[in-house]
């Protein structure tokens, strides 16, 4: 397995308009990206404005092509200037 944990610092103007593209990019993730196991957006109260993704995929080559595809390609154009700050971590399943 192939996790890719993404933590971003939202805008605080762009908030209410940043929650509904990365829910819709949740969903068509996990139904069109083959490879996809999980797509969990989180948020935390005490943490204004971040937001958490956990991601699951069979492998890098699955997270290749969900970055290569044309719904992200067009999240990622939509949502870039809501975003202050985005951090982005990978794991490599050990035992498979």
């Amino acid at each position: 397995m192939y996790a890719v944990c993404v933590t971003f610092q939202i805008e605080a103007r762009h908030f209410e308009a940043f929650m509904p593209l990365m829910q819709e990019i949740s969903k068509t993730s996990l139904h069109i990206v083959e490879g996809c196991h999980q797509f969990d957006v989180l948020t935390d109260a005490s943490r204004p404005n971040a937001v958490f993704l956990y991601e699951l995929y069979i492998d890098r080559a699955a997270f290749d092509a969900h970055l290569a595809s044309a719904h992200f390609q067009s999240f990622d154009a939509a949502v870039a200037p809501m975003i202050a700050k985005k951090e982005v971590q990978t794991w490599n399943g050990v035992y498979q």
